[in-house]
């Protein structure tokens, strides 16, 4: 018997004349977790849609659990034994866990459902789990973390050995990402194998055993993860050069606050909020799930007129009653989750990028194209935004050139200060660097910048002051200098330095 349940050999794959896979080879060792890893387009999505039978390759063999076949021939192996969970999951909202788990194949007894044998064994899966979960509870009601583990217990039931995941823990808090971690590891020690697909090196370094990483359809380097292989490391071989975090930092003059806040208090949200940001200033909010700070800066936009407390932008007092307010006062908000409150994917990259200065492009109620062009040609060359033609689709771009559209929006109408949720959510490391780079020159050019970040390492990187909040409070300040991420740990879960 092979140590390997899955082996891939010579695998190619290409799009019309453009080849995304050359000649790749991987392996996935039985009751193990592999990263595979690389920057957005090197074609680690194909080489797992391949391995799943979702699109045909084009050469080369694979073996599943000894079971050996040729591309294009019939594969004898039991692609049963493989689930891939995408990035967007696809549970129902409006469904119970036992009926999502068991959709498309219901258990019927007497031409009705038979509700009680699939709660059953959708309960008998999650104890295989070790998971205390409801298979009654609806989805909608579960938080994300549980919606992961709902998609593993979805793969379990259909007996698959092996589970593909695809940025697992984008929209996930701390909290969350260690109960999903703790879940692969059980279900590891079980025998089932693991594709961890991520661009969070820390996670990587935590969870994964083996590694292999991609660039420009190839495949650059695998081994061990143990301990001659570091973040650093592994980023170098994703984009084929060194990369210093270090060098991103800009020293700046910090003008005058451009936001002042007092004693902001919301019910059941958040109480006695107190903070400044500065001309030119970085600053920094993170915490874990619940903090609040999501909730604190929707008030500060206009989002929540039921608030107490005093909000000041440039010394001036202020109601902030409506997001229209907040854009005449020179804020602008570039919201967390790009796929849901970002990106509109039925419209194309050059309508994405200027819809939210409409009426500035307006001219006799029509939109005068010459106008929108060169503003989304700025723009693109401004952020480096890499696309083929402005007209397609936005959906058409990998998710780091989606964020820089978005971000583009949120700096198109000039603003003083920009409100950044989770700015580099599910972007490649690469792309992260392009942004943190862009951030930090608008910076030094007199911008403000607010970052709220669940990744302790982002806020470290780009803010000259980090603010830690702790169930609607925040709990404590720190200068640049004497902040790190163990301290910034304890008090965000409730620890006092």
């Amino acid at each position: 018997m092979s140590e390997y349940i899955i082996k891939m050999c010579g695998i190619e794959k290409a799009f019309g004349a453009n080849c995304v896979l050359h000649h790749v080879d991987f392996s996935l060792k039985k009751g193990s977790i592999h990263a595979l890893l690389g920057e957005n387009g090197t074609g680690k999505t194909t080489l797992m849609n391949i391995l799943g039978g979702v699109i045909p390759g084009d050469a080369g063999e694979i073996a599943i659990d000894g079971a050996v076949n040729k591309i294009g021939d019939r594969m004898h192996g039991n692609l049963n034994e493989i689930a891939f969970i995408h990035q967007e999951l696809t549970l129902i909202n409006d469904l119970n866990i036992y009926e999502n788990l068991f959709l498309g194949r219901e258990l019927k007894k007497g031409g009705r459902l038979d509700k009680k044998s699939m709660y059953d064994q959708a309960a008998e899966i999650l104890g295989r789990m070790k998971i205390d979960l409801d298979p009654a509870a609806r989805v909608e009601d579960i938080n994300a973390s549980y919606k992961q583990i709902v998609e593993i217990a979805r793969a379990l039931m259909k007996n698959s050995k092996v589970i593909i995941m695809d940025e697992p823990t984008t929209s996930l808090t701390n909290v969350e990402i260690a109960h999903v971690f703790h879940i692969m590891k059980e279900l590891k020690s079980q025998g089932i194998s693991f594709v961890f697909i991520s661009h969070k090196l820390n996670e990587v370094m935590e969870i994964c055993d083996s590694y292999t990483v991609m660039r420009d359809g190839c495949v650059v380097s695998s081994g061990v993860v143990g301990p001659d292989v570091s973040e650093q490391l592994l980023a170098k071989y994703m984009v084929g050069k060194e990369l210093s975090y270090n060098d991103l930092y800009m020293e700046r003059e910090i003008g005058p606050d451009i936001l002042q806040v007092q004693n902001l208090s919301r019910a059941s949200e958040f109480t006695n909020i107190n903070f400044h940001v500065g001309q030119g200033e970085i600053v920094g909010f993170t915490g874990l799930l619940g903090d609040g700070r999501y909730e604190v800066f929707h008030t500060v936009y206009g989002c929540n007129k039921q608030y107490t407390g005093d909000i000041f932008i440039r010394d001036s007092k202020y109601k902030m009653d409506s997001t229209v307010k907040a854009k005449k006062l020179k804020i602008s908000y570039l919201p967390r989750n790009r796929k849901e409150n970002g990106i509109i994917k039925d419209l194309s990259i050059a309508h994405n990028l200027s819809i939210s200065i409409i009426k500035k492009l307006q001219k006799h109620l029509f939109i005068e194209k010459k106008k929108e062009k060169q503003f989304n040609q700025d723009y693109v060359e401004k952020l480096n935004i890499k696309l083929n033609h402005l007209n397609d689709l936005i959906v058409s771009l990998s998710g780091g050139n989606q964020q820089k559209v978005i971000l583009a929006r949120a700096l198109s109408s000039n603003p003083d200060l920009v409100i950044l949720d989770n700015p580099t959510q599910g972007v490649d490391i690469g792309a992260k660097l392009e942004i943190y780079g862009i951030i930090m020159q608008l910076a030094k050019e007199g911008m403000s910048f607010v970052v709220l970040s669940s990744e302790a390492q982002e806020v470290l990187m780009l803010c000259d002051r980090i603010y830690v909040m702790y169930h609607g409070e925040i709990r404590k300040e720190f200068p640049r200098e004497e902040a790190n991420e163990e301290n910034i740990m304890i008090v965000a879960t409730g620890g006092k330095l």
